[in-house]
């Protein structure tokens, strides 16, 4: 028969097991997907809302990814002076494949228009703007909204405060579980 403290060990254990998984969950990164279940296409007029306006309400961080799904179409990664003016022809990026993932390695401001002619004019386009991750220090000297980093056009109070959003939500989940992760040690420790 098991001792009582060989009990308490096992129960401590996978209690700290469970609460470690919890808080690799919890600091997971999210994949969005541009366009919902239409994809990435030339807006038609009838949609609820525009690509800009899906990413206004939705935070990224740096992390997080975008899945582009789309047909005879491509995805360019441009700078903002190339994308209100929808040029075509001097990409940073471009993808042909119809299912790309593109991954948010940095903060800032990215730009993203269709590289088939006459889309981006119609609105196929979207600014995203990425934050820095809350448990992520950002460097020392942030360059301000107006400055080169991009960001030209848009004005402060067109993003707002950040929200509560899932991200935010996981945040706290992670500190929770870390806490009870280590009030567990120390009440092993103790006992």
């Amino acid at each position: 028969m098991a001792s009582l403290s060989e009990t308490n060990f096992a129960f401590i254990s996978s209690l700290l097991l469970v609460s470690t998984s919890m808080a690799a969950v919890s600091a997971s990164s999210f994949q969005f997907q541009v366009g919902g279940e239409r994809g990435w296409i030339i807006p038609s007029g009838n949609e609820t809302e525009t690509y800009d306006e899906w990413a206004e309400r939705t935070r990224f961080h740096v992390g997080d990814s975008l899945y582009f799904k789309y047909y005879d179409d491509s995805v360019l990664v441009v700078n903002s002076t190339d994308y209100a003016s929808c040029i075509l022809s001097n990409p940073i990026t471009q993808f042909k494949d119809g299912n790309t993932i593109f991954l948010f390695e940095r903060y800032g401001f990215f730009y993203f228009i269709s590289g088939q002619p006459g889309h981006c004019k119609a609105g196929q386009k979207v600014i995203i703007r990425v934050m820095v991750h809350p448990r992520v220090e950002p460097p020392a000297s942030a360059p301000s909204p107006g400055g080169s980093g991009g960001g030209e056009g848009l004005s402060p109070g067109q993003w707002g405060p950040p929200s509560l959003n899932s991200s935010m939500k996981l945040s706290v989940a992670s500190y929770f579980t870390t806490a009870l992760g280590g009030l567990l040690v120390i009440l092993y420790l103790v006992l």
